[in-house]
């Protein structure tokens, strides 16, 4: 379960987003809040969340200076999601060289919110607690050799009824959301200067060959060409 500060100096807003995530079932247990860029800092260096709802406008330091800081001071992979009231150009510009991972625009509304979890946690969670829990495991432990019958007996289901689930919920096999998982996974490591090998071993791909037909199944472009052009681009 991903643990989450929520950093905004209105309260109002701050209660939206818990509401919104209560709601939904989303797997996050929030840890705290802050309400200015200095106490964020500080919470974040000593709590070390995975996922950050960051207020552009605080006292203080700004939400932008807040990830300047810990971008310098954390080595520790943190998520940030931008809320901001201003939808400007120049604010995404910062905030994705940043590495700002989407964001929410005052006022969060319900489907703003579930499309950004989607994009930022890798799929929307559902009314399901048990194939939320399913894809959680996954999303955890994508790095070993599943397969359906393991998560069938863990989850003590039936491998006909997870097929069903993954079908109604996700419109794809379990093998291809496995699939699918890894190779996020793996797009990641790659957008952060990891070899290709590495990348593929680290997430479970003992076949370099199988890993590069995978990936270009899902990104349309093998995945040196894919590196090639997201760093042409940056």
């Amino acid at each position: 379960m991903k643990r989450v500060l929520l950093v905004d100096d209105e309260q109002a807003s701050s209660e939206i987003i818990r509401f919104l995530i209560h709601k939904n079932r989303f797997p996050l247990e929030i840890i705290g809040e802050a309400r200015n860029g200095k106490d964020a800092v500080r919470k974040i260096k000593r709590w070390m969340p995975d996922l950050v709802f960051l207020d552009i406008e605080m006292p203080g330091l700004n939400g932008l200076e807040v990830m300047e800081k810990i971008n310098e001071e954390v080595n520790h992979k943190i998520d940030f999601i931008i809320i901001t009231a201003f939808d400007t150009f120049t604010y995404a510009q910062q905030a994705l060289r940043l590495g700002a991972k989407d964001f929410l625009l005052k006022p969060v509304m319900y489907e703003q919110f579930c499309e950004t979890m989607k994009r930022v946690v890798g799929y929307g969670y559902c009314d399901n607690p048990f194939f939320n829990q399913l894809m959680e495991y996954i999303d955890e432990h994508y790095m070993e050799e599943l397969n359906c019958a393991d998560c069938a007996r863990k989850f003590h289901m039936s491998q006909s009824n997870i097929a069903r689930l993954c079908k109604k919920y996700l419109n794809m096999s379990f093998t291809e959301f496995y699939n699918d998982v890894r190779v996020r996974k793996a797009k990641e490591m790659l957008e952060e200067g990891v070899p290709i090998k590495d990348a593929a071993a680290s997430v479970g791909y003992r076949n370099l060959n199988y890993f590069y037909r995978i990936f270009k199944k899902k990104y349309q472009v093998p995945p040196k060409e894919y590196i090639q052009r997201k760093f042409k681009k940056d």
